[in-house]
């Protein structure tokens, strides 16, 4: 898929990016170039490929789930301006 200047410039300001006008040329090769690669990637049959969550196939390391602090909740809201049903309150700022 190849760009034209006047489609640079539209996406430009859509993206509210500012580009100088002897730079269009260039940016209407990249972006021309990206898509081209994308509509390649698409093209391309995945079918039996599996899905990664890294592509180095490294596992995350877990923790156990346990509790590892006291519940703290009653002695903050003790000394908290106002607290109403375990929630504390707060002046509106947002009309």
């Amino acid at each position: 898929m190849s760009l034209t200047a006047d489609e640079v410039k539209k996406i430009a300001h859509l993206a509210r990016l500012g580009i100088d006008e002897q730079d269009v040329v260039s940016y209407a090769k990249d972006l021309s170039g990206m898509l081209d690669l994308m509509t390649q990637m698409g093209d391309l049959d995945t079918d039996g490929v599996e899905p990664m969550a890294h592509p180095m196939d490294q596992v995350q390391r877990l923790r156990p789930d346990a509790v590892t602090e006291q519940d703290g909740r009653k002695k903050f809201q003790a000394i908290a301006p106002q607290v109403e049903a375990g929630l504390y309150l707060v002046p509106k700022v947002i009309e």
